[in-house]
């Protein structure tokens, strides 16, 4: 559900990939303080010892602030070198084209509409962290361990608050509501092929009207002139009015956390988010993004304390500002601009059992709906 943001580059990159994932433009948080962890106590290695190299592989949005990566090497001696690999469906290609000379020892961003892939192709080892029991059920979707949750963020539509004002149009309450002839153009949605929120936004129209039914509704909103672009950067910065207010549309497929971004990037100081989301059942898509340990990896040991470290709340609660998601250990606590701004979506669409099977079926069939 990818897709991953930096504040002061916001208004160019924004999971992610997609973006839990996929999730998007993470800000620089250096030398962050740090908060107590929940981890077992770390026993430092000897001063004496050599220091060790981990790699950790991981799409571009990723990011995290210096401070609890640099606490995170001190206390185990040890250099991290960060491996940005592509987009999350990018990433996830290398790991797995290199899986018997493996070039990573982690791997971070593989979101739920790929882990079945991830999982099929046999590139992670199983590691059953002691931080699992503060992940709800609802996120652990491997119950092998072999990837474990990170983090989470809703796939929805995000709309500009001033054009519906200015136009005294109503919000969309709901995705039948989009092909209401008064929204004709108005939307831009990303190529499932190409995009992970772009996939993430296909699926929940398929759970909302099934198979073959999300095709009728695909050319139906072909008909009212839906816009299709290849990724989320161009759909959010180049159609998108909402963030800077010269776009065509005033609607787009982005994040429920994109109107706290919005606010955290901007140059001025804003009393309120000049964007909002859609957060109404079946409008969303829960999108979910996990960490696994590479099989045969090089450093086995370093590497599930790497996983337990970003499971632990320093690393959780370190996320929500750096790449614009939602922490799945039940001790992290959020960030009152979350709060305020950034809801989560009621009663998202979650993978359909089926996706394995029918994933390039579904993307193919959409391909010939809407594009030709």
């Amino acid at each position: 559900m990818k897709r991953s943001i930096s504040i002061l580059l916001l208004l160019t990159v924004l999971l992610a990939a997609c973006a839990p994932a996929g999730v998007q433009a993470p800000p620089p948080q250096s030398n962050a303080p740090l908060l107590p962890t929940d981890l077992p106590p770390a026993t430092p290695e000897p001063a004496s010892a050599v220091q060790r190299t981990l790699t950790v592989m991981t799409h571009d949005s990723f990011s995290a602030s210096e401070g609890v990566i640099q606490e995170f090497e001190k206390t185990n001696n040890v250099k991290i070198t960060f491996l940005k690999s592509g987009d999350a469906g990018a990433a996830l290609n290398k790991a797995i084209l290199t899986k018997d000379v493996p070039i990573a020892d982690v791997f971070y961003g593989v979101d739920n509409t790929f882990l079945s892939r991830a999982i099929d192709s046999g590139i992670f080892q199983s590691y059953a962290s002691p931080l699992i029991e503060h992940i709800p059920d609802q996120f652990m979707l491997d119950l092998k361990n072999r990837a474990l949750p990170v983090d989470y963020a809703d796939v929805c539509i995000n709309y500009s608050k001033a054009f519906f004002t200015k136009n005294a149009l109503p919000v969309p309450a709901s995705l039948d509501d989009l092909l209401k002839p008064e929204y004709n153009g108005l939307l831009v949605v990303e190529n499932p092929a190409t995009s992970s929120p772009g996939l993430a936004f296909l699926l929940a129209t398929i759970q909302k009207y099934g198979d073959p039914g999300y095709l009728d509704y695909w050319k139906a909103l072909r008909a009212n002139g839906v816009v299709v672009v290849d990724g989320w950067e161009t759909a959010y910065f180049t159609n998108f009015s909402g963030s800077s207010g010269a776009g065509p549309q005033p609607m787009v497929v982005s994040y429920s956390t994109s109107p706290a971004a919005e606010v955290m990037g901007s140059a001025t100081p804003l009393d309120e988010a000049p964007t909002a989301s859609i957060v109404a059942p079946g409008t969303c898509f829960r999108q979910i993004e996990f960490v696994g340990i590479i099989a045969n990896s090089a450093n086995p040991d370093l590497a599930e304390k790497f996983v337990d470290f970003m499971l632990s709340v320093p690393f959780q609660e370190d996320m929500p500002l750096n790449m614009f998601v939602y922490p799945v250990n039940d001790q992290a606590v959020l960030p009152d601009s979350f709060a305020q701004y950034a809801p989560a979506a009621i009663e998202p669409a979650n993978i359909p059992d089926t996706l394995p099977d029918n994933r390039d079926t579904w993307i193919e069939a959409w391909t010939q709906a809407v594009l030709r």
